[in-house]
């Protein structure tokens, strides 16, 4: 089968454990896009912090950012999709978050808001490379709809606060993990195999024609959804279970050589 369409997850996944693309994986990218094939990045990242790395591969197709709830070109910025939390939901989850003290952080406009600059937004702003702006109390206001919300916590705590948000939203929250200390909260109508599904539509792409490749529990939607879903070496077991096929590792040019298997060959 001939793969048309292939959309790479970010962290531990296109970038390595520096966070860096690797020449290898970068001259394989680009000389499948050469070949006409479109690729492009599904992240749970801001766009903002995801455009870098499209810049640097030369994609110029839109990028799926915030675990799909933000479809935005690469080139120009221009907004293809956007569906945020609704406000009245988003405002349950700050007074819940509030009240319990739990550690949470919102994206309005791609741009990070949080409470304070504690240690947990320096270190997300640090490895996200944008920055973070502390509003105070007023914070905890949801006066326009975020396009992801977000804690951050040791995995055991992520999970009992994961239960009690799926005991109290079910249905109208899509949780995800990207990482082992992050739980992300989009609409519940939006993950990454959504997006996949809305790409490949818009690039006249057939579902067996389309290649998606990740590790973490955020990528297992666009994993299922696509004609050949590979899993990393280092990905999360489930991942690795659902996946057509497993490569190497993110810091052993996992991608290049699952694309050069599977669309350069």
């Amino acid at each position: 089968m001939a793969i048309k369409l292939i959309e790479i997850d970010l962290d531990d996944t296109l970038l390595d454990n520096r966070q860096q693309l690797s020449p290898r994986t970068l001259a394989v990218l680009q000389q499948a896009m050469r070949n006409g094939v479109a690729v492009t990045i599904a992240t749970g990242r801001m766009f903002q912090s995801a455009l870098p790395f499209a810049t640097e591969l030369g994609i110029k197709l839109p990028l799926i950012t915030y675990n799909g709830a933000l479809i935005r070109q690469g080139d120009n910025g221009e907004t293809i999709f956007h569906r945020p939390i609704e406000t009245a939901l988003a405002q349950e989850l700050a007074d819940l978050f509030r009240r319990r003290n739990w550690y949470l952080q919102k994206y309005v406009d791609d741009r990070l808001y949080v409470a304070e600059l504690d240690e947990n937004a320096r270190f997300y702003a640090d490895y996200a490379k944008v920055e973070a702006i502390p509003l105070g109390d007023s914070f905890f206001h949801m006066n326009e709809a975020p396009t992801k919300m977000l804690s951050m916590g040791e995995p055991a705590e992520l999970a009992a606060i994961s239960t009690e948000l799926d005991s109290r939203f079910g249905g109208r929250l899509y949780l995800a993990s990207s990482k082992k200390r992050y739980l992300e909260m989009v609409d519940a109508r939006v993950n990454k195999g959504q997006a996949l599904d809305f790409m490949a539509g818009r690039l006249g792409s057939l579902q067996h024609e389309v290649m998606a490749i990740g590790d973490s529990m955020n990528d297992l939607d666009m994993i299922q959804y696509a004609g050949i879903g590979v899993a990393m070496g280092n990905a999360n077991p489930t991942v690795r279970a659902a996946a057509d096929f497993v490569t190497l590792g993110n810091s052993e040019d996992g991608v290049a050589a699952a694309v050069e298997k599977f669309a350069l060959s």
